[in-house]
């Protein structure tokens, strides 16, 4: 389920809409990037930059653990009259057990009721008072959040009610009735939908019987039986403060900081930490086909990539911009969309997590030239496994990284996202800083090589959504392809 009431993306979803639709298989992780704390209110101009990469401005993160367990990692940010509060918990569907869709469904509830209040009253009190409340729940975890002015006449109200609402759910019957209801409707949505389809069926396929395998959103069959009690003790399982990262970006003080944070870590149910998640066992590679009438044909290929503290991921992010992750001017755009009009977009990604996230290729084709653009996309992807990039696409994806530095952290609301994900995933406080020199300082051969260790291009998962209709050849690669995509990609 994605976050809800949240009108600021983290740093990973910006990344996603400027270059494509990401499955759901990308968690929060904040795309690592330098930013930072203005030294001064003057305003610079994008002219100003010329061709310059932007200016490099040092974070300094702070961090510490409350008495409860939580670890909170805190910046100090003084432009702006605001506190950004963020918690992260390993509390996603990967904890679901025997009950898909119980993390999603306990999310979505928490804001629904407390002590004294309904779901409405809980929005006035936020609204009110200026806050702003969020909520999500993915694979690996389950967040929650508190946008709120820093004057404390704000702050502390909305502070208190934040805490009940993390600290003590009600989950109404009416309300969880509701939820249930508008989740079994995109169930019905779901069986239209080819591409949400085949990334479910990817997902059995990749993971087996690992708790990554099953739709985070839960099925028609788990939902309806799902109860208050079920709730309640997967709340009191999950969301305790040894289970939790507080992150804190706003106009307060470190000191300040630590009283919020123990402040809220006390308000949490008591608990510690959970269990990693275990290590996926290796899929086996093949095809399956999904019969769906249609014009075009959905594709996905993976196999497991990599969890997200691999010393290797820089140069798997900067192997995979050239790839298919950079938008236009990647491999796999040029081969596939530009030089032969096979599609309107394809894209591929690396997905890090606890345990080994995908490695995801995603691409509507027609339907009649899809298992040419198949066979395409597999070329193109053992070609480059055993060659790597050239030096020019090197060099190109190296500025391009550099200059988008600043999109991932142009906020407070974009850094506190960035702390959560590097507290979860037990990232160091200087990974933002070493991650823009690790980039800058690769090679072709350590890119290539890093590739190479982990994918394998006679190793993928591959799912097809699609009608099965004559085949056609593909056209030869030209600067001027005769026949352009259909279009926006269906559904």
């Amino acid at each position: 389920m994605s976050e809800r009431n949240l009108p600021r993306l983290s740093a990973l979803a910006l990344a996603v809409l400027l270059v494509a639709s990401c499955a759901n298989t990308s968690q929060q992780q904040a795309q690592p990037e330098s930013v930072a704390a203005a030294a001064s209110n003057k305003i610079e101009t994008l002219a100003a930059l010329d061709d310059k990469a932007p200016s490099h401005r040092p974070l300094n993160i702070q961090s510490w653990n409350t008495a409860e367990g939580a670890k909170v990692l805190f910046v100090e940010a003084r432009q702006l009259p605001m506190l950004d509060l963020r918690l992260t918990f390993a509390a996603g569907s990967s904890q679901d057990g025997g009950t898909p869709g119980l993390a999603a469904l306990t999310n979505a509830m928490l804001n629904e009721g407390v002590p004294g209040k309904d779901v409405s009253a809980i929005a006035a009190g936020f609204e009110g008072l200026g806050a702003d409340f969020s909520n999500g729940s993915y694979r690996d975890m389950a967040v929650t959040g508190l946008r709120s002015l820093s004057d404390r006449k704000q702050l502390d109200p909305a502070l208190k009610l934040f805490e009940q609402v993390i600290g003590q759910p009600t989950f109404p019957a009416d309300s969880l009735a509701r939820i249930k209801n508008q989740l079994l409707a995109g169930f019905d949505y779901q069986k239209q939908n080819p591409g949400k389809l085949a990334g479910i069926e990817l997902f059995k396929q990749l993971y087996g019987n690992h708790p990554y395998a099953h739709p985070a959103e839960g099925t028609e069959k788990t939902i309806p039986s799902i109860s208050r009690a079920q709730l309640r003790a997967f709340h009191q399982k999950t969301y305790t403060a040894g289970n939790a990262v507080i992150a804190l970006v706003g106009d307060v003080s470190r000191e300040e900081a630590e009283k919020i944070a123990a402040q809220v870590s006390a308000s949490l149910p008591k608990g510690a930490a959970l269990a990693k998640m275990p290590v996926p066992q290796q899929p086996k590679a093949g095809h399956t086909h999904i019969e769906f009438p249609s014009k075009q044909t959905h594709l996905m290929l993976a196999e497991l990539g990599i969890e997200r503290r691999d010393p290797d991921y820089a140069a798997l992010y900067l192997g995979n911009q050239i790839l298919g992750g950079g938008g236009f001017g990647t491999r796999l755009m040029s081969e596939v969309r530009e030089k032969r009009g096979l599609t309107y977009g394809v894209y591929s990604a690396f997905t890090g997590m606890q345990a080994r996230g995908p490695f995801l290729i995603n691409l509507q084709t027609r339907a009649e030239l899809s298992e040419g653009t198949l066979k395409l996309v597999q070329d193109i992807l053992a070609d480059y496994l055993a060659n790597g990039p050239t030096q020019k696409e090197l060099d190109d994806a190296k500025r391009e990284t550099a200059g988008s530095f600043p999109l991932s952290t142009a906020s407070n609301a974009d850094i506190v996202a960035q702390l959560g994900a590097m507290g979860f995933y037990d990232l160091p406080l200087n990974y933002l800083e070493d991650f823009s020199a690790q980039v800058q300082a690769l090679t072709v051969e350590q890119v290539k090589a890093a590739m190479a260790r982990h994918l394998s291009a006679d190793q993928l998962v591959i799912v097809s959504a699609g009608p099965s209709v004559p085949q056609k050849e593909l056209p030869a690669p030209t600067d001027h392809p005769v026949e352009q995509p259909l279009g926006v990609p269906e559904h």
